[in-house]
């Protein structure tokens, strides 16, 4: 859905204003489709502030309608900045959409979108998304519609846990500075890691920079890797020349993602 930072490409980048060019990048975030002994479902990991933006281009490329769930990884506006447009969704395509976060996230929708988790407070005929809050536990495994998540911890910053989702053996983690000793085994046997990598020189203080993140590919060992929550310096091109070398030289399948990459999986 989204490969991009909170503030979105372009914005300084000129190259990404050509249509169609892959460092056009709106808030990262997922959607994980399957297929269930009830029909398909669809979970979204993070509903951005640019989420709009993207469901209203990808969701008719791909034949997508409906929400089952939306899974958040932290309370951050590049995760949760977009819960109020899922009223497009509650008012017209299905009753509810429930929203597993943890309880601290939770805590911060309370203030920025207040009238969502409160609907008491709604005036009369207002229409807002009507969202079911589902709190889940970093240390404990959840199914949201027969699948299986299990939630990485992770630090984003200093002191600031964000969650990344293993669902299969796909490891989902977009927003870390660090990981934690005690997430490392969750880590093993994977075969699709998509993981934080903000810039191509250095890391920040909440994201890894590609030489850290490709560190951490080393360390965990997946089959294949996609780097995620880029910024414009991350040009596309340029960076993922440099990493096809990586394939010759260390046996490393490590890519770039871009908006609307569509990855068959098996779970």
């Amino acid at each position: 859905m989204g490969t991009g930072t909170s503030e979105g490409i372009p914005r300084v980048c000129t190259k990404a204003t050509e249509p169609g060019n892959r460092n056009r990048r709106l808030n990262t975030s997922i959607l994980v489709r399957y297929i269930r002994p009830s029909g398909t479902s669809n979970i979204l990991i993070d509903c951005g502030k640019f989420f709009y933006h993207s469901a209203l281009r990808w969701f008719p490329t791909f034949g997508l309608r409906t929400l089952d769930a939306v899974v958040i990884t932290h309370s951050h506006a590049d995760a949760i900045g977009g819960l109020d447009d899922l009223r497009d969704w509650t008012n017209n395509v299905q009753p509810h959409i429930p929203i597993y976060t943890a309880m601290r996230d939770l805590e911060v929708m309370k203030k920025t979108h207040y009238y969502l988790v409160d609907t008491s407070v709604i005036i009369p005929g207002a229409a807002v998304s009507e969202l079911e809050f589902k709190i889940i536990h970093e240390d404990q495994p959840f199914v949201v519609n027969d699948l299986k998540i299990i939630p990485l911890p992770v630090w984003h910053g200093s002191n600031y846990r964000s969650l990344g989702f293993r669902f299969g053996n796909v490891c989902y983690i977009s927003d870390v500075s660090d990981i934690p000793e005690e997430t490392y085994p969750l880590l093993r046997d994977c075969d699709l890691l998509i993981m934080d990598a903000l810039r191509p020189d250095r890391s920040s203080a909440t994201h890894f920079g590609l030489p850290r993140a490709l560190e951490e590919v080393r360390k965990i060992k997946p089959k294949r890797t996609l780097f995620t929550g880029m910024m414009h310096l991350m040009d596309h091109e340029k960076v993922s020349e440099e990493l096809e070398t990586l394939m010759d030289t260390e046996g490393l399948d490590v890519q770039l993602s871009y908006d609307g990459l569509r990855v068959p999986i098996s779970i």
